[in-house]
């Protein structure tokens, strides 16, 4: 499981261990994968940043979208439920 950031490598490794998250972050400062995947993204103090969603890829493809979550700790019940109904 990863995090993605439009902020900077720097931002990144500082919320995984300000947070103390239980994952990596990756970084796309210049939003490739929104371009590419067209994914959700907003602008706050005039920067572009990612909507937070999850995407479950197994094997290098894309299995399913959790679209715009909010509030963020409601969804967090809603992977391990998808996931156990859709075993590896």
């Amino acid at each position: 499981m990863y995090g993605l950031s439009s902020q900077d490598s720097g931002y990144r490794g500082e919320v995984v261990e300000r947070l103390g998250l239980p994952f990596d972050m990756l970084s796309d400062p210049r939003l490739r994968l929104a371009g590419m995947l067209r994914l959700p993204t907003f602008t706050a103090g005039g920067r572009r940043l990612f909507r937070r969603l999850t995407l479950v890829v197994r094997d290098g493809v894309i299995e399913h979208v959790f679209p715009p979550v909010f509030p963020p700790d409601a969804h967090a019940g809603q992977v391990p439920t998808w996931r156990r109904e859709n075993p590896l």
